[in-house]
């Protein structure tokens, strides 16, 4: 079952607050003025990439998406979603014996992909035209979830991922 857009937001605030916040305190620390706008989202972009895409490959999920009681996992139903070794392995499969997409965990590369997709935006936010650019990706990347039965925004389209409710076991 499809991640509702409320339980994305959660996941979204709850992991922007888990990187966010450090990140903040520690920039502020070594940079003031006008300078702290220019070096803060970098290094909170920088951060929200790593953060983003060791969980995403290694778990599936980030801490916000575990609290949110969601996952990431590839789509193996459209033409970009060829299951690699590693997430055919770990795909739930149908009582066909087919992958199902839903379960498992995306490979290192689409992780990478995804984050790098949703982290990009936020470093560009200093350069004024690039800056405004990224804010209506960003408008129209949130947009994305309501366009579609699967619900997948930009980076989930472009990675080949879905995002769905967490399993219970």
């Amino acid at each position: 079952m499809l991640a509702d857009p409320g339980q994305r937001l959660l996941a979204r605030i709850v992991d922007t607050l888990v990187v966010g916040l450090p990140v903040i305190i520690v920039v502020k620390e070594f940079v003031s003025g006008h300078d702290l706008d220019v070096v803060a989202p970098p290094a909170l972009a920088g951060c929200m990439f790593l953060y983003e895409a060791v969980q995403l490959a290694l778990w599936g999920q980030t801490l916000g998406k575990r609290f949110a009681g969601i996952q990431v996992v590839p789509d193996l139903s459209g033409p970009e979603g060829a299951a690699t070794d590693e997430e055919g392995a770990d795909a739930a499969e149908t009582s066909a014996g087919a992958p199902q997409g839903g379960y498992g965990r995306p490979s290192v590369p689409r992780a990478v992909l995804r984050a790098a997709v949703y982290s990009v935006p936020i470093a560009l936010r200093p350069v004024h035209i690039l800056g405004l650019l990224a804010s209506l990706f960003w408008v129209a990347n949130a947009g994305f979830i309501y366009e579609g039965p699967q619900r997948r925004a930009v980076h989930d389209r472009l990675a080949g991922t879905l995002v769905v409710k967490r399993r219970t076991p």
